[in-house]
């Protein structure tokens, strides 16, 4: 089989939509004319001579590529030679008779095939080629690329393998991601390339491997995160990075822009999101809505792989500031972990258990805590509660599935959904008991105290459970690694319900989705910071967190919440409230 044929076409995934499984996301005019002018300006002055070669590898409908020939300066000296890739063959049709319409004096070259086939065939699987390959073809010297966006469910694990692979990436990832080193691989040293990628990357886990890639195989110049502007009219947070080919010269530190809708006050004017990141500040724009614009140097926390953020000298003397005054981090209280996952829940999470008589309700029902009761400090109490039929035990220090034999009535209900659990194939073929939770956690936790949170939430909302309820797949929970040390949980809750975690958050990871929500996964969670707990403002902290709890919800909880805001800030930063 050559490395063609083992490629990943865009164009292989039966089991979702066409537009889906392609990852077809067409660029907007006003995205595509800024892409192309980042690359004029990035690429300076142009030669009046010889050909300037330029790729679109994912040529979609030519919106990216017309607004690059507009901008690029009319110098017929200078031969354009245009290369384009694209699976969906009406597109390129499309693309093909719009273009050389409109730019008649250009040689266009597009093929109907997956750029990253084309990669493949002619580099290999490593960098200096395929040997079986005639001649590797001439590098680009510009580049400007929407490429497709389809993930590692949609792709499916072999071939997200595969992939992964053939590109030397690891983790979850992306299409986009084996889109951009194939595209690193076919860059002229000297060129420039201006790529329209999903912001995931640069803030998640699984975008490690991808940014340490970045850094390994360009020059990076500028970076723009565009997210919850809705430039796109699918669920699409863009960022925009503009690169040149490694060529040695990366001694200037890259220039990182971001904006961000936000409720504060403006303090200037801009009639479109991409008008607005010429400006800095609050920014309110045409539609009403208002944006934070922030300017400055990408940092990575000095590691390439590192979460990106915006590094300003006011962001990065807060954050000093803040370093200073911690004591440790929600991390060293315990390890955080996400709720159980039954993969059936319509069999094992019920509100209804009550309407089943005390001869057939299972006896191994446990209280489950789901986002629907979440609230700071202490959860909402509702009306009917959801249960968990959880068949799970801690022997001999070992978690294991509970013999049935011994739950008659929990057997009884199980059989009747036989079938539907037997159907879990991944449960069976992992040696497990037919009717075991998928992730079931640590049966000896659940009564313990536990701090619970919401995975995505506009505000943060942290709150102490004390009913020794199981956790549900929609939130995380922690407990103390040392059982005489729960006084850190309380901590942690007025840490994290505070709005210094807010701002401590947004300049750390700024990872947020529409509506200014943010993602509290453990790999930003683990790194908040906590003030000394044996410290007298610790103390009262601690103790006011508990005074919150008792008397919520009221009028009072209210104010000692304010009280315990200010006494946070004091504790992290030497100051109230900022």
């Amino acid at each position: 089989m050559s490395t063609a044929d083992q490629a990943v076409s865009v164009s292989r995934y039966s089991s979702v939509t066409e537009d889906k499984s392609a990852g077809a996301t067409y660029t907007p005019k006003l995205l595509a004319d800024f892409v192309a002018k980042q690359i004029v300006q990035g690429v300076g002055k142009l030669s009046g001579k010889g050909t300037l070669r330029i790729l679109d590898p994912a040529v979609g409908h030519g919106e990216l590529l017309v607004s690059l020939l507009e901008q690029l300066p009319s110098q017929r000296a200078l031969k354009l030679e245009v290369y384009g890739f694209e699976t969906d063959l009406n597109a390129l049709n499309i693309a093909a008779e719009r273009l050389q319409k409109k730019f008649p004096l250009v040689s266009f070259h597009f093929e109907s095939v997956s750029f990253l086939d084309y990669v493949l065939e002619n580099f290999g699987i490593h960098d200096y080629g395929d040997l079986f390959s005639p001649s590797v073809p001439e590098a680009y010297d510009l580049i400007i690329a929407n490429p497709p966006y389809v993930r590692t469910q949609i792709l499916g694990a072999k071939q997200a393998k595969l992939l992964a692979s053939q590109f030397g990436l690891s983790g979850r990832l992306d299409l986009y991601y084996a889109f951009i080193l194939g595209m690193s691989r076919v860059l002229k040293p000297k060129g420039v390339a201006g790529l329209i990628v999903s912001n995931r990357f640069m803030t998640t886990k699984s975008g490690a491997s991808i940014r340490q890639a970045i850094f390994d195989r360009f020059n990076i110049r500028h970076a723009w995160d565009f997210g919850d502007t809705k430039l796109f009219e699918a669920a699409v947070l863009p960022a925009v990075l503009l690169v040149e080919g490694k060529n040695g010269h990366s001694d200037v530190k890259p220039a990182f822009s971001t904006i961000y809708e936000t409720k504060n006050q403006e303090t200037d004017e801009a009639s479109n999101p991409i008008e607005a990141l010429s400006k800095k500040g609050i920014i309110k724009i045409n539609d009403g809505r208002r944006f934070h614009v922030q300017h400055g140097k990408l940092h990575t926390n000095d590691t390439p792989d590192g979460v990106w953020r915006v590094a300003t000298e006011a962001v990065d003397s807060w954050l000093k500031k803040v370093n200073s005054h911690t004591w440790g981090t929600f991390r060293d209280i315990g390890k955080i972990r996400v709720g159980v996952k039954t993969c059936a829940d319509k069999v094992f999470i019920r509100k209804d258990w009550e309407n089943l008589s005390l001869e057939d309700r299972p006896e191994l029902l446990k209280p489950l805590t789901t986002h629907h009761i979440a609230h700071r400090f202490k959860p909402r109490e509702l009306a009917q509660k959801t249960e968990i039929l959880y068949p799970h035990e801690i022997a001999q220090g070992r978690r294991r599935a509970v013999n049935l034999d011994n739950y008659p009535q929990s057997q009884a209900y199980l059989e009747k959904y036989r079938d539907t659990l037997e159907g879990r194939k991944y449960v069976i073929e992992s040696g497990r008991e037919w009717y075991e939770i998928w992730v079931p956690q640590d049966p000896s936790s659940w009564d313990q105290p536990k701090l619970v949170f919401r995975d995505i939430a506009e505000e943060p909302t942290f709150w102490i459970d004390l009913s020794g309820s199981v956790v549900n797949g929609d939130c995380y929970w922690l407990i103390c690694e040392k059982i005489d040390q729960t006084d850190l949980l309380w901590l942690a809750c007025a840490v994290g319900n505070s709005t210094f975690i807010e701002k401590f958050y947004d300049l750390s990871f700024n990872n947020k989705l529409y509506a200014g929500r943010r993602r509290f996964i453990t790999q930003y969670v683990e790194k908040f910071p906590i003030p000394d707990p044996y410290s007298h403002l610790g103390q009262k902290i601690i103790n006011l967190a508990k005074q919150v709890y008792d008397c919520s919800p009221s009028p009072e909880a209210e104010q000692l919440v304010e009280k315990l805001d200010a006494l946070v800030w004091g504790a992290l930063t030497g100051d109230e409230e900022g």
